[in-house]
């Protein structure tokens, strides 16, 4: 039996705040640096979403940041992974009955990998991101 090919190419990822405590970007911020060295297997932060394959998202989604959640998810090139990072984007977390908010962030749009926690570990985005080129790998191969 033959192997399944893997991803031949690096994955940039580009982060979205919609809205958070910033608890999740410390995290973020600590997955990348040397300590876990994401960047030897080609994994890096990128500044612009046309330049992505997988959007991480963090916070709730307010009223006013819809559009540009949207916007932004438009703008992230196909195939494309949407990962959700932290308890506030999965559920609202302690900003779930707010007047404000349009919602979680599936809610806006659909979510293919989720990362728990308040704020979640390191080791536990790495592995979400993991997860993330599993399921872009299967979409290029037109499995998803």
């Amino acid at each position: 039996m033959k192997p399944t090919p893997a991803l031949n190419r690096s994955l940039w990822v580009f982060h979205l705040n919609t809205g958070s405590c910033n608890g999740c970007e410390i995290e973020i911020v600590a997955a990348i640096t040397p300590r876990y060295d994401p960047e030897r297997f080609g994994i890096k932060l990128v500044g612009s979403p046309r330049h992505a394959d997988v959007l991480m998202v963090t916070g709730p989604v307010p009223k006013k940041m819809k559009e540009r959640v949207l916007r932004v998810y438009a703008q992230t090139p196909d195939p494309k992974v949407v990962i959700c990072c932290g308890t506030c984007g999965e559920s609202g977390g302690v900003y779930y009955d707010s007047y404000n908010l349009d919602g979680p962030i599936d809610d806006v749009i659909p979510v293919d990998v989720y990362i728990s926690g308040c704020p979640p570990r390191p080791e536990a985005i790495l592995h979400g991101v993991v997860k993330a080129i599993e399921k872009l790998e299967r979409l290029e191969r037109g499995a998803a």
